[in-house]
């Protein structure tokens, strides 16, 4: 970081686990003078910061009152014409449906310098930390990630086919998720499995069916979570390390 020099450090925060954060991350957080956080960045990723930094909550969570996107632009655009070091700290990876693009506009139509450091998303550390792989040789070719806050900009019959989807944000609309896939196509017995707080202590993973996992997570929180669904699901037992010590599965 260059002193007296603004710039904005557009910074991925992982899944939650600080040890999941990037190298380049941990060096961002541990020179920042502000900090412009999301509201599932974990509070021990915060104890990398040097004493006087200024840190900014600007989290987005559903129902929840926010600030707007533009009031976030602003703040960062203002923070960087200040001269100072600025740590835009996203959760997951600063690409994965953030609104980074929105971001990097605005600094660029103010002549703001800026820097992306990219970050784990829970799309691909979720699963993993469930033992459950993405693709396979026999059972997943490939996978596709999307999100579940807007079912009807979705291609359900191209998502069908794939033997592999990642949901991002989808257990409010998990019903209809659900609901969806089988009327296109797919098997009642196909599995799924739901992944809360991936990565952090307390993290829980439910695994069922289309057919009755709405009845498996019935009166319980599952935000926030990564939903997966397909065969590779099922090899869950093969692959997961000894959970002995870590939250059981429901």
């Amino acid at each position: 970081m260059e002193p007296g020099l603004g710039k904005v450090y557009i910074v991925g925060a992982g899944p939650g686990n600080p040890d999941y954060l990037t190298v380049g991350g941990q060096r961002c957080l541990q020179q920042a003078e502000v900090l412009v956080y999301d509201a599932l960045v974990s509070e021990e990723l915060l104890s990398w910061l040097p004493v006087g930094c200024d840190r900014i909550y600007v989290g987005k969570r559903g129902g929840q009152p926010s600030p707007q996107q533009a009031e976030i632009n602003q703040i960062l655009v203002d923070q960087c014409q200040q001269g100072h070091q600025v740590v835009r700290l996203k959760s997951g990876d600063p690409f994965i449906f953030g609104r980074t693009t929105a971001e990097i506009q605005a600094l660029r139509a103010a002549g703001c310098a800026y820097e992306l450091v990219p970050g784990v998303s829970s799309a691909l550390a979720g699963p993993l930390l469930a033992g459950i792989p993405l693709t396979d040789p026999v059972f997943s070719p490939g996978f596709a990630v999307v999100t579940g806050h807007d079912l009807d900009a979705l291609d359900w019959e191209a998502l069908a086919r794939i033997k592999t989807l990642v949901i991002l944000m989808g257990t409010r609309t998990l019903a209809e998720i659900c609901q969806r896939l089988l009327s296109h196509g797919l098997r009642p017995e196909t599995p799924i499995a739901i992944i809360r707080w991936a990565s952090q202590p307390q993290q829980q993973v439910w695994q069922g069916t289309l057919l009755n996992i709405l009845q498996r997570t019935k009166g319980e929180a599952l935000s926030p979570s990564v939903v997966v669904i397909g065969e590779v699901v099922g090899l869950r037992p093969y692959i997961q390390p000894d959970q002995s010590e870590t939250q059981p599965d429901q």
